[in-house]
Protein backbone atom coordinates (compact mmCIF):
# COMPACT_ATOMS: atom_id res chain seq x y z
CA UNK A 1 0.00 0.00 0.00
CA UNK A 2 1.00 3.78 -0.63
CA UNK A 3 2.04 5.91 2.22
CA UNK A 4 -0.70 8.18 1.27
CA UNK A 5 -3.79 7.27 -0.81
CA UNK A 6 -6.43 9.33 -2.47
CA UNK A 7 -9.62 7.17 -3.71
CA UNK A 8 -12.36 9.02 -5.86
CA UNK A 9 -12.27 12.01 -3.75
CA UNK A 10 -14.18 15.10 -4.06
CA UNK A 11 -14.70 18.08 -1.90
CA UNK A 12 -18.34 19.86 -2.28
CA UNK A 13 -18.63 23.27 -0.45
CA UNK A 14 -22.41 24.42 0.25
CA UNK A 15 -24.04 26.51 -0.08
CA UNK A 16 -23.74 26.74 -3.61
CA UNK A 17 -22.80 23.24 -4.58
CA UNK A 18 -19.49 25.06 -5.21
CA UNK A 19 -16.68 21.79 -6.27
CA UNK A 20 -12.98 22.04 -5.48
CA UNK A 21 -11.86 18.35 -5.94
CA UNK A 22 -13.32 16.10 -8.24
CA UNK A 23 -12.83 12.45 -8.26
CA UNK A 24 -9.20 12.97 -7.19
CA UNK A 25 -7.14 9.37 -7.50
CA UNK A 26 -3.63 9.21 -6.37
CA UNK A 27 -1.30 7.01 -4.34
CA UNK A 28 1.64 9.00 -2.87
CA UNK A 29 4.51 6.61 -1.92
CA UNK A 30 6.38 5.80 1.39
CA UNK A 31 9.81 8.61 1.04
CA UNK A 32 8.51 10.43 -1.62
CA UNK A 33 8.90 14.00 -2.82
CA UNK A 34 4.91 14.95 -4.08
CA UNK A 35 4.16 18.56 -5.23
CA UNK A 36 1.15 19.68 -5.90
CA UNK A 37 0.60 22.17 -8.19
CA UNK A 38 -1.45 24.47 -10.38
CA UNK A 39 -2.72 27.94 -10.45
CA UNK A 40 -4.50 29.93 -7.60
CA UNK A 41 -8.11 28.96 -6.80
CA UNK A 42 -7.58 25.52 -8.68
CA UNK A 43 -8.20 23.01 -5.50
CA UNK A 44 -4.45 21.90 -4.58
CA UNK A 45 -4.70 23.49 -1.02
CA UNK A 46 -8.11 22.01 -0.28
CA UNK A 47 -6.60 18.22 -1.11
CA UNK A 48 -3.68 18.49 0.87
CA UNK A 49 -6.04 20.21 3.84
CA UNK A 50 -8.58 16.99 3.02
CA UNK A 51 -5.17 14.93 3.17
CA UNK A 52 -4.42 16.60 6.89
CA UNK A 53 -8.13 16.46 8.04
CA UNK A 54 -9.00 20.50 8.10
CA UNK A 55 -11.13 19.73 5.15
CA UNK A 56 -13.56 17.02 5.29
CA UNK A 57 -13.58 14.67 1.67
CA UNK A 58 -17.85 14.77 0.69
CA UNK A 59 -16.74 11.31 -0.80
CA UNK A 60 -13.95 8.92 -1.69
CA UNK A 61 -11.50 7.66 0.33
CA UNK A 62 -8.34 8.79 2.58
CA UNK A 63 -5.22 6.03 3.48
CA UNK A 64 -2.58 7.30 5.73
CA UNK A 65 -0.12 4.43 6.27
CA UNK A 66 -3.00 1.56 5.39
CA UNK A 67 -5.49 3.63 7.89
CA UNK A 68 -8.50 4.53 6.47
CA UNK A 69 -8.85 8.48 8.00
CA UNK A 70 -11.41 10.18 6.73
CA UNK A 71 -13.29 9.49 10.29
CA UNK A 72 -10.02 10.40 12.27
CA UNK A 73 -9.04 13.91 13.18
CA UNK A 74 -6.54 16.15 12.40
CA UNK A 75 -4.59 15.17 15.85
CA UNK A 76 -4.68 11.60 15.31
CA UNK A 77 -3.89 11.50 11.70
CA UNK A 78 0.13 11.05 11.95
CA UNK A 79 0.36 14.25 9.98
CA UNK A 80 2.74 17.59 10.43
CA UNK A 81 1.38 20.37 8.56
CA UNK A 82 3.70 22.78 7.63
CA UNK A 83 1.80 26.45 6.64
CA UNK A 84 2.39 30.15 4.65
CA UNK A 85 2.14 32.08 7.73
CA UNK A 86 4.24 30.08 10.01
CA UNK A 87 1.62 30.22 12.69
CA UNK A 88 4.03 30.42 15.42
CA UNK A 89 3.27 31.54 19.08
CA UNK A 90 4.46 35.08 19.08
CA UNK A 91 4.60 34.72 23.19
CA UNK A 92 6.86 31.54 23.26
CA UNK A 93 10.77 30.76 22.46
CA UNK A 94 11.83 28.93 19.31
CA UNK A 95 12.46 25.92 21.83
CA UNK A 96 8.58 25.92 23.69
CA UNK A 97 7.40 26.48 19.71
CA UNK A 98 9.47 23.46 18.53
CA UNK A 99 8.46 21.18 21.51
CA UNK A 100 4.95 22.46 22.14
CA UNK A 101 3.31 19.40 20.31
CA UNK A 102 5.32 17.45 22.52
CA UNK A 103 4.27 18.83 25.14
CA UNK A 104 1.09 18.37 25.12
CA UNK A 105 1.53 15.03 24.39
CA UNK A 106 3.79 14.41 27.81
CA UNK A 107 6.38 13.30 26.08
CA UNK A 108 8.99 12.71 28.43
CA UNK A 109 11.25 16.11 29.18
CA UNK A 110 14.71 14.23 28.31
CA UNK A 111 12.82 12.93 25.17
CA UNK A 112 11.79 16.35 24.14
CA UNK A 113 15.22 18.05 24.60
CA UNK A 114 16.84 15.07 22.46
CA UNK A 115 14.51 15.63 20.03
CA UNK A 116 13.84 19.58 19.88
CA UNK A 117 17.76 19.73 19.51
CA UNK A 118 18.09 16.84 17.21
CA UNK A 119 16.06 19.06 14.45
CA UNK A 120 17.94 22.58 15.42
CA UNK A 121 21.17 20.76 14.40
CA UNK A 122 19.74 19.73 11.43
CA UNK A 123 18.44 23.11 10.15
CA UNK A 124 20.99 24.90 11.61
CA UNK A 125 18.83 26.69 14.76
CA UNK A 126 20.77 25.74 17.37
CA UNK A 127 22.05 29.27 18.31
CA UNK A 128 18.04 30.19 18.23
CA UNK A 129 16.48 28.10 20.67
CA UNK A 130 16.03 31.05 23.65
CA UNK A 131 14.89 33.87 21.27
CA UNK A 132 11.10 34.47 20.27
CA UNK A 133 10.06 34.72 16.63
CA UNK A 134 9.87 38.50 16.84
CA UNK A 135 13.75 38.25 17.23
CA UNK A 136 14.00 36.27 13.89
CA UNK A 137 13.95 36.83 9.63
CA UNK A 138 11.65 35.30 7.61
CA UNK A 139 14.02 32.34 6.79
CA UNK A 140 14.58 31.32 10.46
CA UNK A 141 11.34 31.43 11.40
CA UNK A 142 10.76 29.39 8.30
CA UNK A 143 13.22 27.14 9.72
CA UNK A 144 11.53 27.41 12.78
CA UNK A 145 8.27 25.97 11.47
CA UNK A 146 9.81 22.57 9.76
CA UNK A 147 11.81 21.84 13.15
CA UNK A 148 8.33 21.59 15.23
CA UNK A 149 7.27 19.83 11.76
CA UNK A 150 10.45 17.57 12.27
CA UNK A 151 10.41 17.12 15.91
CA UNK A 152 6.75 15.19 15.78
CA UNK A 153 8.91 12.25 13.59
CA UNK A 154 5.16 11.93 11.39
CA UNK A 155 4.28 9.42 9.08
CA UNK A 156 3.51 12.11 6.16
CA UNK A 157 4.89 16.02 6.24
CA UNK A 158 2.88 18.54 4.82
CA UNK A 159 3.64 21.67 3.41
CA UNK A 160 1.31 24.39 2.35
CA UNK A 161 3.08 26.76 0.04
CA UNK A 162 5.89 27.44 3.07
CA UNK A 163 7.87 29.67 0.93
CA UNK A 164 5.23 32.10 -0.46
CA UNK A 165 6.15 35.21 1.97
CA UNK A 166 10.32 34.95 1.48
CA UNK A 167 12.06 36.98 -0.90
CA UNK A 168 13.55 35.49 -4.36
CA UNK A 169 16.55 35.06 -2.94
CA UNK A 170 16.15 32.92 0.16
CA UNK A 171 12.86 30.93 -1.84
CA UNK A 172 16.16 29.53 -3.67
CA UNK A 173 17.98 28.71 -0.59
CA UNK A 174 15.13 27.51 1.66
CA UNK A 175 13.71 25.27 -0.99
CA UNK A 176 17.59 23.61 -1.48
CA UNK A 177 17.03 23.01 1.94
CA UNK A 178 14.16 21.35 2.54
CA UNK A 179 14.99 18.96 -0.32
CA UNK A 180 18.19 18.28 1.50
CA UNK A 181 16.25 17.87 4.75
CA UNK A 182 14.13 15.31 2.81
CA UNK A 183 16.89 13.20 1.57
CA UNK A 184 18.16 12.95 5.28
CA UNK A 185 14.82 12.21 6.78
CA UNK A 186 13.92 10.05 4.07
CA UNK A 187 10.12 10.79 4.74
CA UNK A 188 7.12 11.09 3.06
CA UNK A 189 6.42 14.86 1.94
CA UNK A 190 3.36 16.44 -0.05
CA UNK A 191 4.22 20.12 -0.73
CA UNK A 192 1.38 22.34 -1.87
CA UNK A 193 3.12 25.45 -4.63
CA UNK A 194 1.65 27.97 -7.52
CA UNK A 195 5.69 28.24 -8.82
CA UNK A 196 6.08 25.54 -11.20
CA UNK A 197 10.14 26.42 -10.79
CA UNK A 198 9.51 25.08 -7.05
CA UNK A 199 7.21 21.89 -8.76
CA UNK A 200 10.41 20.86 -10.93
CA UNK A 201 13.22 21.51 -8.72
CA UNK A 202 12.10 19.81 -5.30
CA UNK A 203 9.34 16.94 -6.58
CA UNK A 204 9.80 13.36 -7.38
CA UNK A 205 6.67 13.68 -9.30
CA UNK A 206 4.59 16.71 -9.36
CA UNK A 207 0.35 16.45 -9.67
CA UNK A 208 -1.09 19.32 -11.87
CA UNK A 209 -4.08 20.30 -10.81
CA UNK A 210 -6.59 22.85 -12.77
CA UNK A 211 -10.23 23.45 -11.64
CA UNK A 212 -9.90 20.82 -9.09
CA UNK A 213 -8.90 18.10 -11.27
CA UNK A 214 -5.94 16.47 -11.88
CA UNK A 215 -4.17 16.83 -15.10
CA UNK A 216 -1.40 15.13 -14.78
CA UNK A 217 0.96 13.22 -12.53
CA UNK A 218 4.32 12.86 -13.93
CA UNK A 219 7.87 13.07 -13.10
CA UNK A 220 9.38 17.03 -13.50
CA UNK A 221 11.17 15.55 -16.97
CA UNK A 222 7.99 13.16 -18.28
CA UNK A 223 5.88 16.69 -17.45
CA UNK A 224 8.02 19.26 -19.01
CA UNK A 225 8.95 16.72 -22.21
CA UNK A 226 5.48 15.07 -22.55
CA UNK A 227 2.68 17.17 -21.24
CA UNK A 228 -0.64 15.21 -22.00
CA UNK A 229 -2.49 18.50 -22.39
CA UNK A 230 -2.19 22.31 -23.58
CA UNK A 231 -2.97 23.76 -20.21
CA UNK A 232 -0.23 21.41 -18.58
CA UNK A 233 2.47 22.33 -21.69
CA UNK A 234 1.14 26.35 -20.67
CA UNK A 235 1.91 25.98 -17.21
CA UNK A 236 5.08 23.87 -17.02
CA UNK A 237 8.53 25.69 -17.99
CA UNK A 238 9.24 29.49 -17.97
CA UNK A 239 8.75 31.09 -20.12
CA UNK A 240 5.67 29.04 -21.43
CA UNK A 241 5.21 27.02 -24.05
CA UNK A 242 4.76 28.64 -27.57
CA UNK A 243 1.25 27.85 -29.69
CA UNK A 244 0.28 28.54 -32.65
CA UNK A 245 -2.94 27.51 -34.15
CA UNK A 246 -2.35 26.50 -38.17
CA UNK A 247 -3.26 23.84 -40.03
CA UNK A 248 -1.94 21.07 -41.36
CA UNK A 249 -0.65 20.39 -45.52
CA UNK A 250 0.99 18.48 -47.35
CA UNK A 251 3.68 19.43 -50.80
CA UNK A 252 6.03 17.09 -52.53
CA UNK A 253 4.60 14.40 -50.28
CA UNK A 254 5.71 16.47 -47.26
CA UNK A 255 3.40 17.29 -44.18
CA UNK A 256 3.63 20.67 -43.35
CA UNK A 257 2.44 23.04 -40.36
CA UNK A 258 1.58 26.50 -41.88
CA UNK A 259 -0.57 29.60 -40.94
CA UNK A 260 0.50 32.71 -43.40
CA UNK A 261 4.53 33.49 -43.09
CA UNK A 262 5.13 30.92 -40.54
CA UNK A 263 5.57 27.01 -42.71
CA UNK A 264 7.44 24.47 -41.33
CA UNK A 265 7.80 20.56 -41.91
CA UNK A 266 7.01 17.96 -39.55
CA UNK A 267 8.95 15.30 -38.91
CA UNK A 268 8.48 11.76 -41.21
CA UNK A 269 8.02 9.98 -37.76
CA UNK A 270 5.38 12.60 -36.65
CA UNK A 271 3.88 12.90 -40.16
CA UNK A 272 2.84 9.53 -39.16
CA UNK A 273 0.45 10.17 -36.09
CA UNK A 274 -1.08 13.00 -37.41
CA UNK A 275 -2.00 11.55 -40.72
CA UNK A 276 -5.76 11.85 -39.12
CA UNK A 277 -5.41 15.91 -38.49
CA UNK A 278 -4.07 16.32 -42.74
CA UNK A 279 -5.51 19.46 -44.33
CA UNK A 280 -7.54 20.15 -40.41
CA UNK A 281 -6.71 22.75 -37.81
CA UNK A 282 -4.31 22.10 -35.39
CA UNK A 283 -2.19 24.09 -32.16
CA UNK A 284 1.19 23.95 -33.11
CA UNK A 285 3.63 23.93 -29.74
CA UNK A 286 7.56 24.81 -29.14
CA UNK A 287 9.55 25.53 -26.40
CA UNK A 288 11.40 28.96 -26.30
CA UNK A 289 14.52 26.78 -25.94
CA UNK A 290 13.91 24.48 -29.25
CA UNK A 291 14.00 27.94 -31.22
CA UNK A 292 17.43 28.92 -32.46
CA UNK A 293 19.26 32.01 -34.34
CA UNK A 294 20.11 30.57 -37.90
CA UNK A 295 23.44 31.23 -37.29
CA UNK A 296 24.43 29.54 -34.39
CA UNK A 297 22.03 26.25 -35.34
CA UNK A 298 23.88 23.36 -36.39
CA UNK A 299 21.20 21.75 -38.92
CA UNK A 300 19.27 24.70 -40.41
CA UNK A 301 16.86 23.79 -43.92
CA UNK A 302 14.16 25.88 -45.66
CA UNK A 303 11.73 23.58 -44.57
CA UNK A 304 12.57 24.05 -40.77
CA UNK A 305 13.38 27.75 -41.00
CA UNK A 306 11.10 30.80 -40.73
CA UNK A 307 11.53 34.79 -40.74
CA UNK A 308 10.40 36.53 -37.77
CA UNK A 309 10.92 40.00 -36.76
CA UNK A 310 12.53 40.65 -33.19
CA UNK A 311 10.13 43.19 -31.18
CA UNK A 312 11.86 43.09 -27.65
CA UNK A 313 14.68 41.70 -26.12
CA UNK A 314 14.83 40.54 -22.75
CA UNK A 315 18.74 40.58 -20.91
CA UNK A 316 18.78 37.64 -18.37
CA UNK A 317 22.51 37.38 -17.91
CA UNK A 318 23.41 34.13 -19.75
CA UNK A 319 20.35 33.99 -21.45
CA UNK A 320 17.95 36.42 -23.53
CA UNK A 321 14.69 36.19 -24.18
CA UNK A 322 13.61 37.23 -27.64
CA UNK A 323 9.87 38.60 -28.20
CA UNK A 324 9.24 37.64 -31.93
CA UNK A 325 6.06 38.01 -34.57
CA UNK A 326 5.92 35.91 -37.88
CA UNK A 327 3.03 37.47 -39.51
CA UNK A 328 -0.16 37.24 -37.41
CA UNK A 329 2.26 35.28 -34.71
CA UNK A 330 4.08 36.01 -31.70
CA UNK A 331 6.41 33.58 -29.93
CA UNK A 332 9.16 33.72 -27.48
CA UNK A 333 12.99 32.25 -28.02
CA UNK A 334 15.31 31.88 -24.98
CA UNK A 335 18.76 32.24 -26.59
CA UNK A 336 22.26 32.48 -25.66
CA UNK A 337 23.25 36.25 -24.00
CA UNK A 338 25.36 36.94 -26.10
CA UNK A 339 22.96 36.74 -29.29
CA UNK A 340 21.57 40.53 -29.05
CA UNK A 341 19.63 41.69 -32.42
CA UNK A 342 18.30 44.94 -32.54
CA UNK A 343 14.68 45.65 -31.77
CA UNK A 344 12.57 45.66 -35.42
CA UNK A 345 15.83 43.63 -36.40
CA UNK A 346 14.29 40.33 -39.05
CA UNK A 347 16.09 37.46 -38.36
CA UNK A 348 16.22 33.81 -39.94
CA UNK A 349 15.27 31.63 -37.02
CA UNK A 350 15.49 27.49 -37.10
CA UNK A 351 12.52 25.54 -35.40
CA UNK A 352 13.83 22.20 -33.68
CA UNK A 353 10.76 19.81 -34.87
CA UNK A 354 12.03 16.96 -33.34
CA UNK A 355 11.15 18.87 -30.26
CA UNK A 356 7.86 19.75 -31.67
CA UNK A 357 4.70 19.31 -29.81
CA UNK A 358 1.22 19.39 -31.37
CA UNK A 359 -2.46 19.69 -29.89
CA UNK A 360 -6.09 19.44 -30.62
CA UNK A 361 -7.51 22.80 -31.19
CA UNK A 362 -11.13 21.72 -29.84
CA UNK A 363 -10.26 19.02 -26.51
CA UNK A 364 -6.84 20.68 -25.73
CA UNK A 365 -5.66 17.27 -25.53
CA UNK A 366 -1.94 16.31 -26.78
CA UNK A 367 -1.78 14.64 -29.78
CA UNK A 368 1.79 14.41 -30.42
Amino acid sequence: MPQVALVNVNKVYHPGNIQAAFDVNLSIEKREFIVLVGPSGCGKTTILRMIAGLEEASSGKIYIADKLVNDIPPKDRDIAMVFQSYALYPHMTVFQNMSFALRLRKYPKEEILARVNEAAEILGIKNLLDRKPKELSGGQRQRVALGRAIVRKPAVFLFDEPLSNLDAKLRVQMRTEIKKLHQRLQATMVYVTHDQTEALTMGDRIVVVKDGLVQQVADPIALYKRPVNKFVASFIGSPPMNFLNGHLARADRKLYFQNGAFKVRVNDAAAEKLAPYENRDIVFGIRAEDIYDKLFASEASPDNTVRATCEVVEPMGAEAYLYLRAGAHSFIARVSGHIRPGVNQDLDLVIDMGQAHFFDPETEKAVL
